[in-house]
């Protein structure tokens, strides 16, 4: 393998590995302050056991996420210097808002809820807390708008063989930015309520604390259906800004070869794992796809072939991913809805197997958002930035394979240190139960 091909293999290893931590804090940020809230209002001290035990393994979380996601900076400048150069002077104000407005921010009130225990009002306490989630999404904001000037490019000027920033109110209004910040903090709500509604049900199995856990249950699962519905709505805005923004990107997606108007849409397809074109194509619902496209039937829809093969993403991994992806977002929406409904009734003991299949359903979240992020980042190939810059002409001159062979082997042994390190802990803490 040569340099280009293990640099991205190694940010991949490590933007991924720190998205197992990252969207976890999105979501039982707000969980925790809406505990802590009830608490505050009703004096019921339930309310402050739930608070202690979900903000402990949200500390736990977002401990690792802020270890993990301070080597992706320092990649850019390592594997990336060509890319560093060409954009640091508009991606660089995004980064620099992040770390010192929203992380400082929230590193602050972390601190603050921490130790401030017995030590300020409940109000003030609480507060503190909100703030943590609220700072917790407004740093995935700046990231992803930076992200989302990668994948449309806006606001800047091409200058001594350089992007410069011209108009810093085009990124902040970047739809593309926006649309992948909604996209993604709702996947990471849902992340939330399942784990929460996992965790509670391994605890129900076992009639451990019954009264609390239910009641962490009903949150965790109507927090998840509300975000489901959220991310499939935003789901669909996104699929539209792809296939106008960028149409071999939403080919790949569905696998489309020839570009027609009032596209159909083939339920069941299966790329040629050989070369171009589909092995499989059956069951078409007319003018679905172009539907689904531009939410209009007789819409245009580019195919594959109308771009040349050195400007299309690989298509086996970008539409297996995105299939399976929808596919997951459809089952949490049933799974979610079912738990609702049975914690209203009261009747979540009656039916272990369902109790069983949320324990064991808390991956499915983490795989589903792993997958988003593979359609986008794989779907914009061959382009580090859409359009302008292709991967290739990104990566450092100077690095050898076998440097990146070493950082990527250390990289891979310590972030598996650390992932056993929080899986134990998040293991230990939630097994062990809520005090009082």
């Amino acid at each position: 393998m040569d340099t280009l091909a293990l640099s991205r293999l190694q940010f991949a290893v490590t933007a991924m590995f720190h998205f197992l931590f990252v969207p976890l804090t999105l979501g039982l940020g707000w969980l925790t302050a809406w505990f802590e809230t009830r608490y505050v209002l009703s004096g019921d001290q339930r309310w402050l056991s739930l608070t202690r035990f979900w903000g402990k393994l949200f500390l736990i979380n977002f401990a690792l996420g802020v270890v993990t996601g301070i080597t992706l900076e320092f990649q850019l400048g390592m594997n990336w210097a060509e890319y560093s150069k060409y954009v640091g002077d508009v991606f660089g104000a995004p980064l620099a808002i992040e770390a010192m407005a929203a992380f400082f921010l929230e590193s602050t009130f972390i601190g603050v809820w921490v130790f401030g225990w017995d030590r300020m009002s409940k109000k003030a306490h609480a507060a503190a807390m909100w703030i943590v989630a609220f700072a917790t999404n407004m740093s995935a904001l700046w990231i992803l708008l930076a992200n989302g000037w990668m994948q449309r490019p806006v606001g800047y000027v091409l200058r001594n063989g350089r992007a410069e920033m011209v108009d810093f109110m085009a990124l902040l209004t970047n739809p593309y930015g926006w649309l992948e910040f909604f996209h993604t903090v709702f996947a990471g709500w849902v992340i939330a309520g399942f784990f929460v509604m996992g965790v509670s049900a391994w605890h129900l199995l076992r009639k451990n604390q019954e009264e609390l856990f239910k009641r962490s249950f009903g949150a965790g699962a109507v927090f998840a259906l509300a975000s489901s519905l959220l991310v499939a709505g935003v789901g669909d805005l996104s699929g539209i800004n792809a296939a106008r923004n960028q149409p071999a990107k939403f080919a790949a997606m569905e696998s489309v070869w020839e570009t027609r108007s009032g596209a159909p849409y083939a339920l069941l397809t299966i790329p040629s794992f050989t070369g171009e074109g589909n092995a499989v194509e059956a069951l078409k619902v007319p003018y679905a796809l172009s539907l689904m496209a531009f939410h209009s039937p007789s819409a245009e829809v580019k195919g594959l072939n109308d771009f040349l093969p050195a400007d299309r993403p690989p298509v086996l991994p970008v539409f297996f991913s995105f299939r399976t992806m929808v596919a997951l977002g459809g089952l949490f929406i049933l799974l979610s809805g079912a738990g609702v409904w049975l914690w209203r009734k009261g009747r979540l003991q009656d039916y272990p197997l369902y109790l069983k299949v949320m324990l064991f359903s808390i991956p499915l979240p983490y795989l589903a958002i792993q997958l988003g992020w593979i359609v986008t980042e794989m779907g914009r190939q061959p382009w580090a930035v859409y359009g302008l810059m292709r991967t290739a002409e990104g990566v450092s001159r100077t690095v050898t394979p076998a440097q990146v062979w070493l950082s990527l082997g250390g990289f891979t042994l310590f972030y598996s240190a650390l992932g056993a390190v929080d899986f134990w802990l998040l293991s230990k803490y939630a097994r062990k139960g809520m005090e009082g």
